[in-house]
């Protein structure tokens, strides 16, 4: 209903169509533009010359003509739309413009509803897009590109902000938006933007206004994107303002390269004014079709305007349109249009709407326009899924004297270069930052070396500097009293970093606090947020909520929280040998030894005299083995071999054992003799102990929010005083606080001492606004004076105090327990056991092969006990080593004189019931 209003509104305009039809041997093409704009003229030229190439080469169209009509819009929307509608009027296949975005937006539900083909190589205007307006196809690289291109130049050169200055219309104001989106990718962000009137209505007065707030701003990196009028009036007053001096970075979009490609030489006042600007062209690659194109231009434009890249786009256009048509027409289609029904209800006395015919064969014109695959003006004409150009790129241009310099090129495939881009596109994509070049840019002020890109805002007012007036620890802060001098260790490691910065610092610290008790430390570094202060310093600890509202330098000096607590002496005892091991361990140990003995006792007895005799002895052999495995001092031989096998393993865990032992040992005989019940943080969670916490410190609210510790167990202390008050009366049974403070205050109170270890791990840092570039410089700065060694001096001048030797004491030695040996104690285990089921398997075996005569048991009255008490005592009885051969060769010979010849036959019957009986012997031996 309102495309049906505003056509009845606008067909007033439109005179009456002639019934007769138009020739169908033309093909009519309009064109939109402001043609008294540098765009609008170059475009005229050249798709005229386009036209005039095609219909000179019949093969193009079939005999047919391409008749290109022109409408000058005047920068008027209205009459934009007035041209639009009278091309419907003539048939016309193709509309190629509008030349602005805004009107782009209008035309194209225009085009959508007419299916009439409306191609722009100017209205590039992302939002434009292809979902909403099928029908609109832009023939240039859109304003996406461009702007990507200018972030990554922005992170190229390690710029954090810039300022964006954009005529308040379609196309530059979503080119900004663009450009915030491609910057926040790179951890960048448009820190201000300046709307100024649409041009060309932009007055200096309005362009004064946002310069002036521009340059009281931190930020020196001005993106300018606009048109030539609104663009170069924003130089010649910047220019006025000496914002084109030293320390000043301008980045002005493609609108700037038109003007120098288009006016060359430039007038004086104009190249005066934007000395040093960097901007952005289309990239074109060099061809020679294009260069003879070029050689043409000063006749076909009869030296009216200088020529532009945007020429090339305007001609490709027109030659894309060109085969499209040729296309449609060889597939069999028509160039026909017929009436809109919806128009026919609405027609009067004084509106024709019924001229305005819809484009039968738009739709599949559109597709061959975007299945157009050319080698064009501008290089490979060739759109991809999301209907943009393959392969966009540009320019670097560096304004330099009278003339433009190349820096250098950007495009999709490989970001920033120094080589032309259509020699990378056969390579694999490299975007990575070691990849990235650019030649050496003159800057506004002649300036070679890359710019800061900020100053401190105001015009180099000076920085309010927070610092927290302390009323205990002053080595770290100190205020002198009746003087605004300002000493102690965080302020001298600040005063050496800002003297290490590449530039002037100007300060002035501004105490925070009553004076009465320490300050708040989260309310000081929010008064950088509320914009009170423009930093903070001093012994401000790196935490979690602090770093959400600001930034932090590295940190200066290590940090964390730690328990203190009281800590008695403890003499040395009778019993002070058996600290190294718990209870469970001496228990498990000593009956291991036990255990191991009694196996080898078994292993041994029935062949190992040392191993045999009256119960009693028996009972002590078992006893003095195991305890002299101790010291590798037993006498008592090992016959067997599993006896062995058990012997070597708990030989091992004995060596284990006895060194862990003697270390340990060592440690507490050693080491200062202090205890205590507070063993660390855990201890603390796990009763109901009261803590002490520094008054102004984050231990409270990490004490109850992370910690789970109720809010009426913790203590406020203010000073090292009442750390040891509170402390020594027992009103608190440990204080918690950070590490540098600990230092301090154990220095001068040895009778406490730190429990357990550090249990965060933070750091003290200078706090700075969001996104400031001094959190970057002080943190190099720091990381300088660390190399230098002049933190650790500093450190020493005003930290290094004699400290109680506490922290070592007797406690932090942990017990050797059970968990640190059960490994041992289980492979010994599973050898005991294995070795015994080995044996007695063995035992059974040879039991149950004896005679029945010698068992005794052929009795049918034989009881299960009886039989098992003769197994026993078979277990039990003495079994005679067996003698080597030699030995019974010699008491042979010497008993019955016989030779050794004659002994031959009766040995070898020994030997035979030697290896009968002793045939399973071995594994007992």
């Amino acid at each position: 209903m309102n495309l049906v209003l505003l056509l009845s509104t606008f067909s007033l305009f439109i005179g009456v169509l002639s019934e007769e039809g138009l020739n169908p041997g033309i093909m009519n093409v309009g064109a939109i533009f402001s043609f008294n704009t540098i765009n609008g003229k170059v475009a005229k030229v050249a798709m005229k010359a386009a036209e005039d190439d095609i219909n000179s080469d019949p093969s193009v169209l079939g005999g047919r003509k391409l008749s290109i009509q022109l409408h000058d819009s005047n920068f008027s929307s209205f009459l934009g739309i007035i041209g639009a509608l009278q091309f419907m009027e003539t048939d016309t296949v193709a509309i190629i413009g509008p030349q602005s975005s805004e009107m782009a937006h209008v035309l194209s539900n225009l085009a959508n509803e007419l299916q009439v083909p409306l191609l722009s190589f100017t209205a590039l205007d992302p939002s434009l897009s292809p979902l909403q307006y099928p029908f609109f196809v832009q023939t240039a690289p859109n304003d996406e590109f461009q702007m990507t291109a200018i972030a990554e130049m922005v992170s190229y050169f390690s710029w954090s902000e810039v300022v964006a200055i954009f005529s308040d219309d379609d196309q530059s104001r979503n080119g900004i938006i663009t450009l915030g989106d491609k910057l926040a990718e790179r951890r960048c962000r448009i820190s201000y933007k300046a709307a100024l009137p649409p041009d060309p209505t932009a007055k200096r007065v309005d362009v004064l206004r946002e310069l002036d707030k521009i340059q009281m701003m931190e930020s020196r990196i001005i993106v300018l994107h606009s048109f030539s009028r609104t663009g170069l009036l924003v130089f010649e007053a910047a220019k006025s303002l000496g914002m084109m001096g030293k320390g000043y970075v301008w980045i002005a979009s493609t609108w700037l390269s038109t003007v120098l490609d288009s006016f060359s030489p430039l007038k004086p006042e104009i190249a005066n004014s934007i000395q040093g600007a960097l901007t952005l062209r289309p990239h074109t690659p060099d061809s020679k079709r294009k260069r003879n194109f070029m050689s043409r231009w000063n006749q076909l434009s009869n030296g009216s305007i200088g020529f532009n890249p945007y020429g090339l786009y305007a001609y490709d256009t027109v030659w894309m349109i060109a085969r499209a048509l040729r296309l449609l027409l060889d597939q069999g289609g028509k160039i026909s249009f017929s009436n809109d029904s919806r128009l026919d209800g609405i027609s009067g006395s004084t509106l024709n709407l019924s001229a305005l015919n819809t484009f039968d064969g738009g739709k599949l014109l559109l597709s061959k326009i975007l299945e157009t695959n050319m080698t064009g003006l501008t290089g490979h004409v060739q759109f991809n899924q999301d209907r943009s150009l393959i392969n966009p790129s540009y320019d670097i241009v560096n304004v330099v004297g009278n003339g433009q310099r190349l820096v250098g090129y950007w495009s999709n495939h490989t970001g920033l270069s120094i080589v032309p881009p259509e020699t990378l596109y056969s390579e694999k994509p490299n975007r990575s930052s070691s990849n990235q070049h650019l030649d050496k840019v003159v800057w506004p002020g002649g300036e070679t070396a890359r710019p800061r890109g900020w100053v401190f805002p105001n015009n180099g007012r000076e920085l309010r500097i927070g610092i927290p007036r302390r009323v205990s620890y002053r080595d770290f802060v100190l205020l002198v009293n009746g003087t605004d001098k300002v000493q102690g260790y965080c302020i001298d490691v600040f005063l050496a970093a800002i003297k290490l910065l590449p530039y002037a610092f100007p300060y002035r610290f501004i105490p925070f606090g009553d004076g009465h008790k320490n300050p708040s430390y989260y309310e000081l570094v929010n008064k950088i947020k509320s914009g009170v202060f423009d930093g903070v310093v001093g012994d401000i600890a790196i935490v979690t909520n602090r770093t959400r509202i600001v930034d932090f330098s590295l940190p200066y000096i290590e940090s964390g929280l730690v328990v203190v607590a009281p800590v008695k002496k403890i003499s040395s005892s009778a019993w002070s040998f058996a600290r190294p091991f718990t209870p469970l361990m001496w228990a498990v140990t000593a009956a291991f030894f036990l255990i191991v003995g009694s196996v080898v006792w078994i292993l041994e007895h029935r062949r190992n005299d040392e191993f045999r005799g009256p119960p009693k002895q028996q009972f002590i052999t078992i006893l003095w083995f195991s305890f002299s495995t101790m010291f590798f001092s037993h006498r008592e031989n090992t016959v067997s071999t599993l006896g062995r096998l058990v012997l070597i393993i708990w030989l091992f865990v004995v060596l284990i054992i006895n060194s862990s032992y003697t270390a340990s040992l060592t440690s507490f005989l050693t080491v200062q003799q202090l205890s205590s019940p507070i063993k660390g943080i855990d201890t603390l969670i796990g009763s109901n102990e009261r803590i002490g916490f520094q008054v102004g410190s984050f231990a409270e609210g990490y004490l109850m929010e992370e910690l789970n510790i109720p809010k009426s167990r913790l203590v406020p202390l203010g000073s090292p005083e009442e750390y040891a008050l509170a402390l020594e009366r027992r009103n608190v049974a440990a204080v918690i606080d950070e590490r540098p403070y600990v230092d301090l205050f154990l220095s001068e109170h040895c009778e406490f001492s730190v429990r357990g270890q550090e249990f965060t791990k933070s750091g003290w840092g200078f706090a700075f606004p969001r996104d400031s570039p001094l959190a970057i410089d002080m943190s190099t700065a720091i990381l300088s004076l660390s190399e230098n060694g002049e933190l650790q001096k500093i450190h020493d001048r005003w930290l290094s105090k004699s400290a109680c030797s506490s922290e070592n004491s007797e406690d932090d030695i942990e017990q050797l327990d059970l968990k640190s040996f059960w490994g041992l104690f289980v492979i010994c285990g599973i050898a005991c056991m294995l070795a015994l089921l080995v044996y007695f398997w063995l035992m059974f075996r040879k039991f149950s092969r004896l005679p029945p005569e010698e068992l005794d048991t052929t009795s049918p009255s034989t009881s299960r006990s009886t039989r098992l008490q003769t197994f026993l005592s078979f277990v039990d009885e003495k079994v005679e080593k067996p003698k080597s051969s030699s030995k019974r060769k010699r008491e042979s010979m010497s008993r019955n004189g016989y030779h050794i010849n004659d002994e031959s036959p009766h040995r070898s019957g020994r030997m035979d019931r030697n290896m009968s009986q002793n045939g399973d012997s071995w594994l007992t031996q």
